[in-house]
């Protein structure tokens, strides 16, 4: 038996893209205008089929890298976005994480991982950013495990006081926490 990668979502792919609304995109847009320099190489962990995020980025200008670990999601966001870059596998794993870049994005991954996975992405997603870089994801505030609603697969949130640790040992720095349709955490790569 393989291991599903996809934390569950290749099984529910068409569901979940039938279901994904815009949420999350007018904020990540805007925080991606006020922090971002325009054609900024963005790296969407967890793109999906690139609807709202990597569209909203896109749209801006940003030059968007989109992973996913489910086949039938990836599809679709090469279908919509020809032109961008993506790739086909785990964010624990990505190739993507031996480039540079300006900034990461994760809306909806990083509370479906395991704990291990969690601190495995976020050192990750530091190793790849530039110095000033920013990473900006989404988990709930507190500390919690639920189950998801599509995949049935249990869910958990490490709990900001968790999430600024492992920033801070990943050699970044949490510098706003911000609750818009979801709850968003931004953090920086110091320039030293």
């Amino acid at each position: 038996m393989t291991l599903d990668q996809s934390e569950g979502y290749e099984e529910v792919a068409e569901q979940f893209m039938a279901a994904r609304s815009d949420i999350g995109a007018t904020f990540v847009r805007s925080w991606a205008r006020a922090n971002l320099p325009p054609s900024s190489l963005v790296v969407d962990v967890g793109c999906g089929s690139g609807l709202p995020i990597a569209h909203a980025l896109i749209e801006d200008g940003f030059s968007v890298y989109g992973i996913d670990a489910s086949p039938s999601l990836l599809s679709a966001f090469r279908r919509r976005f020809p032109n961008a870059h993506s790739a086909c596998e785990a964010a624990q794993d990505s190739v993507y994480f031996h480039q540079v870049f300006d900034a990461a994005v994760s809306i909806g991954l990083v509370f479906l991982l395991s704990a291990n996975d969690q601190r495995q992405v976020i050192h990750q997603v530091a190793n790849a950013l530039r110095p000033g870089g920013h990473f900006l994801f989404t988990a709930p505030w507190q500390t919690c495990k639920w189950q998801d609603v599509l995949t049935k697969r249990q869910s958990q949130s490490l709990g900001k006081q968790e999430y600024r640790r492992l920033l801070e040992e990943s050699g970044l720095r949490l510098i706003g926490c911000h609750e818009e349709e979801n709850h968003f955490y931004h953090a920086v790569k110091p320039l030293h």
